[in-house]
């Protein structure tokens, strides 16, 4: 995206997200609810070539039998990082990913992005 100087801000495309860094661990417990959060989640707004900054809060029943583990899943975050992806695209592909690796229909992500622009933005994907 070229700026008003004619520099170009530059940013990653969706296929750097690394879903291989996610990893569980086996956890026979499928009525436990669990929530995790962070406040450490950051994207690049593909329109505007600015970070995207976010609250991220994962919350699910471990069905499939299996718990995220937890230094997964900041690599897993950390490789948004630089890539331009939309706040409800981001949002969803948490939420895709997730469900894929813990085998679970019980999960719910919320992102709560801070204001851009006069608006504040939360994203909410699934259901418990």
């Amino acid at each position: 995206m070229p700026r008003a100087d004619g520099k170009e801000f530059s940013f990653l495309s969706e296929e750097h997200i690394d879903s291989s860094y996610l990893e569980t661990f086996n956890f026979d417990s499928k009525n436990q609810y669990i929530e995790t959060t962070t406040r450490e989640f950051s994207a690049v707004c593909p329109f505007s070539g600015l970070p995207d900054l976010a609250d991220v809060i994962i919350e699910y029943y471990p069905e499939g039998g299996k718990c995220v583990e937890l230094k997964s899943l900041k690599y897993y975050f950390v490789s948004f990082r630089n890539v331009g992806i939309y706040q409800e695209a981001a949002t969803k592909r948490i939420y895709d990913d997730l469900k894929s690796l813990l085998n679970t229909s019980r999960l719910k992500i919320t992102t709560i992005y801070n204001t851009r622009g006069g608006f504040d933005t939360t994203c909410i994907e699934g259901e418990l």
